[in-house]
């Protein structure tokens, strides 16, 4: 009955908050806390083998030449703000008319300034028009910029078979060889390409009910509901779960559909440190103790929201201490699986499959089909009571034109290609190649020296590049030797942590691999951010944390 409770949300957590024991409490501080001497490896009962997770601190340099890379481009953009302002440079952005002179600025903000004066000096290494399909190698369109990147022209020139390190491809199934594509072309004959109403009216298809069924079976629940948008799917869908006089917890690092969706519900939105037990605890123990600020009332309901893979850190969640802890305090979880699911465990399952722990556990399964199915969407899972119910109150379910049938045929025959329903082992065989091509790249990398970040199972391997001028390099020089990579930087990520973020995939050859990483090797000497020391990082002590500031 837990999603009857959430529909209806008036749990009372006072009364319930103190049914753990404070040794059980005690185990969760203690036995669960990942120490530095051990580089992230824990000894909890939570797991049956060994949560290894890296990140590394670099030299203190590191950061303080970063801070003044970004210093002295700020500094050069005041500058030609100001000569911009006088005439003596010409200005490419937006401007308010003439007419809106006398009002009050419409465009000039930090964000702006950032993106006219930082972003635009980089801005070639983003957006790069693709003309294939985007499998472990794609075409590129080559264009070139006559003006600092504020406009390009196409050459008509084509870059053929680079190496794509930056798709959430996992597992290869976007594709356009292979006989069990022809599914995927047959429903589109028959059902076209678009459904034009939505799932309450007249776009419910067979097929949708078929991927349903699938996607509940697959995942070992009740039941599950399919969208046509995997951002929809968090933003439209927390709203319909919390409300006011509700708590939201939610991870210092979770994505921006999570927390557009936390801050659209209208909840109280409180913020734990990154997979930090100690912190989600305090809070969970102050809510429960403290309710509602002012009236002291007990919350209606208490929600944790959490990612599986963590898609700009490559970390996992720490799955088993967080069941652990909403069972002891008696709160709802919500499990964002779009980079794990597909991705991890033996059989593709996700982290719940990968940590073992029971999918009933887990209140509200969350995942996507553009990363490891090849497709658009996403699902909610869970109980059939939490999914009828979504059914009639979920904004996305209720008003957004259903998913397109080819759309849903790809997904379905990725699925029964994972799960062995096509009568072959292609599927399985695809999960353990990724898992092996993961612990390749990652080990190589540590290897050659570089500050990689998180888990060791990840398929997502963020390589730490700190200066905002290599940034730039080194997209560039990667894209000469004929490979595609995605690099990140503030306001994506920390200041002080630009990094490089490659997507493993089980399409990948060794051979591939192997190119790209002495690619790496040649280009970490050449832009120099070999940085890695071996040392333990700063970041593993937050799980010793014992004292925290709570904030409203």
């Amino acid at each position: 009955m837990a999603s009857a409770a959430i529909s209806n949300g008036h749990v009372r957590h006072r009364e319930l908050g103190g049914g753990g024991s404070e040794k059980h409490g005690g185990a969760l501080r203690n036995g669960c806390t990942r120490s530095p001497q051990h580089n992230g490896n824990s000894t909890s009962d939570h797991y049956k083998k060994a949560f290894s997770e890296s990140f590394e601190q670099p030299p203190i340099y590191v950061p303080v030449l970063t801070y003044m890379g970004y210093g002295i481009v700020t500094l050069f953009g005041y500058l030609r703000d100001f000569l911009r302002s006088w005439g003596l440079e010409k200005c490419h952005a937006a401007q308010e008319r003439k007419e809106q002179k006398e009002f009050v600025p419409l465009y000039q903000d930090f964000e702006n300034f950032y993106k006219r004066n930082l972003y635009m000096r980089v801005r070639d290494n983003w957006n790069r028009p693709i003309c294939s399909v985007p499998g472990p190698t794609f075409d590129l369109v080559e264009r070139v910029t006559d003006d600092y990147n504020w406009t390009f022209r196409y050459t008509g020139k084509v870059l053929k078979d680079v190496i794509n390190m930056g798709s959430y491809n996992y597992l290869g199934f976007a594709e356009n060889k292979g006989e069990s594509l022809s599914s995927v072309a047959e429903v589109t004959m028959t059902y076209g390409a678009g459904v034009c109403s939505t799932r309450q009216e007249m776009g419910n298809l067979d097929k949708h009910i078929q991927l349903e069924d699938l996607v509940a079976q697959f995942l070992g629940v009740e039941a599950a509901m399919t969208f046509g948008m995997g951002f929809a799917t968090n933003s439209m869908n927390i709203p319909a779960l919390a409300g006011k006089g509700c708590l939201i917890l939610s991870d210092e690092l979770n994505h921006t559909s999570l927390i557009l969706g936390a801050r659209l519900s209208g909840s109280t939105i409180r913020v734990f440190k990154h997979n930090n037990m100690q912190s989600l605890e305090k809070l969970l123990r102050d809510a429960v103790v403290s309710g509602q600020p002012r009236t002291r009332r007990p919350w209606k309901k208490i929600l944790i929201l959490v990612e599986g893979i963590y898609s700009m850190e490559g970390s996992m969640v720490r799955l088993p201490e967080i069941v652990a802890l909403k069972k002891k305090y008696k709160a709802y979880m919500y499990l964002d699986e779009a980079h794990s699911i597909g991705a991890v465990g033996p059989t593709g399952r996700g982290v719940v499959e990968y940590f073992g722990v029971d999918p009933t556990d887990i209140d509200v399964l969350m995942g996507t089909f553009t990363k490891s199915f090849g497709a658009t969407g996403g699902y909610i899972a869970g109980n059939k009571e939490l999914v009828d119910y979504l059914r009639g109150y979920s904004h996305s379910a209720v008003y957004a034109a259903s998913m397109p049938p080819p759309i849903a045929e790809q997904i379905i025959r990725s699925l029964k290609c994972i799960m062995g329903l096509d009568g072959t082992t292609i599927g399985i065989e695809r999960v353990r190649q990724l898992g092996a091509n993961t612990r390749y790249f990652r080990q190589r990398l540590r290897e050659l020296g570089f500050i990689t970040y998180g888990n060791d199972d990840s398929p997502v391997v963020p390589l730490l590049l700190y200066m905002p001028g290599k940034v730039g390099a080194f997209a560039r020089r990667m894209l000469k030797k004929n490979i595609g990579v995605v690099v990140v930087g503030f306001p994506a990520t920390p200041i002080v942590e630009s990094r490089a973020r490659f997507c493993l995939s089980a399409a990948h050859t060794r051979q591939m691999l192997d190119t790209v990483l002495n690619v790496l090797d040649e280009m970490g000497d050449y832009l120099q951010f070999k940085y890695s020391r071996r040392s333990p990082s700063a970041r593993p002590e937050l799980y010793d944390e014992s004292s925290f500031e709570l904030e409203d």
